[in-house]
């Protein structure tokens, strides 16, 4: 696959997200839509997309990089999240700190970044995605829900809801299918694969549906915003291009894994700040240039790699 290829792919995908946009201007798509539609794709299409990659042979090379795919995961995230505190750490508004932080380091894994490399990859290219979806979950309701903790909403972390995610099931569930070469039976199988197969155009679609609501304001021009950006879009992938080379990791784990970190600044920053019970606007202004920008940051880092 070449830089042209994964290109035409974006573009595909964000052509999905005007249809989203479109759905939402004539208004058939109300926030209770919005919301059962997210949930169908995170409780259900997630995990048979996830499942349904673990479905082939058993090969002691795929461990091999799944394994160093993990190790280089877990890097990137210490060294992102220490960076970004060290980056960010010093700004007076604790909103602005709290969303800079976590939008830095913290990509869209599962809306933009699995459908793109199910698209691109199909089963093999998933099958190394999920590590970095995985990872995602973990760092992102620990460290990343911490950052936005506050007197108001000071709870302890959730170890339950965190292993009991269905992604998070699906992966495990997908590995001892992998390791034992078990195969879901005739009909089950291909009904796992239809459900899954509407990943793609439904994660765009929820996006779109969020963009359309998109108000252009000062908040935009801020450099702090600017700053994150460019880390979350461009310097912190760039790192992961490194680690993972330097580990060892190559061909479709290496491809899948960056296009993974080069993704925009997760959505959930915004669910996180309105938890916090703070102002969404700069999170939904990170998050709305981000994956605007990603149309033209994501090639310029797969070309780099």
């Amino acid at each position: 696959m070449n830089v042209a290829q994964l290109t035409n792919q974006i573009i595909l995908m964000f052509c999905l997200m005007l249809v989203g946009v479109l759905i939402n201007k004539v208004g058939f798509m109300k926030e209770s839509t919005s919301n059962d539609l997210t949930n169908i794709l995170l409780y259900i299409v997630s995990p048979c997309l996830i499942i349904n990659a673990f479905e082939q042979d058993y090969s002691a090379k795929r461990i091999q990089q799944f394994i160093l795919v993990a190790i280089g995961i877990l890097l990137f995230y210490i060294i992102a999240i220490v960076a970004a505190h060290f980056i960010f750490g010093r700004i007076k508004n604790p909103n602005l700190r709290r969303i800079t932080q976590y939008g830095s380091v913290y990509s869209n894994a599962g809306f933009m970044g699995i459908p793109l490399v199910s698209s691109l990859f199909g089963a093999q290219g998933v099958f190394f995605a999920v590590v970095s979806l995985a990872f995602f979950n973990i760092f992102s309701w620990t460290h990343g829900i911490s950052l936005f903790k506050t007197k108001d909403n000071n709870e302890s972390i959730d170890w339950k809801q965190i292993l009991l995610n269905p992604n998070i099931i699906a992966i495990a569930l997908g590995l001892i299918m992998f390791l034992t070469m078990f195969k879901i039976p005739g009909t089950l199988n291909q009904v796992v694969k239809y459900v899954g197969s509407i990943n793609t155009p439904l994660s765009m679609i929820i996006i779109g549906n969020s963009l359309a609501n998109i108000k252009f304001s000062r908040e935009m021009l801020d450099k702090n915003i600017g700053l994150t950006i460019v880390l979350r879009n461009l310097i912190f992938p760039i790192l992961m291009v490194f680690i993972l080379k330097l580990l060892g990791v190559s061909e479709i784990a290496l491809y899948t894994t960056v296009i993974m970190a080069a993704c925009p600044v997760a959505g959930i920053v915004v669910l996180f700040t309105l938890q916090a019970h703070d102002d969404a606007g700069p999170a939904i202004s990170l998050m709305s240039l981000s994956t605007l920008l990603s149309l033209v940051t994501i090639p310029l880092v797969f070309a780099f790699v």
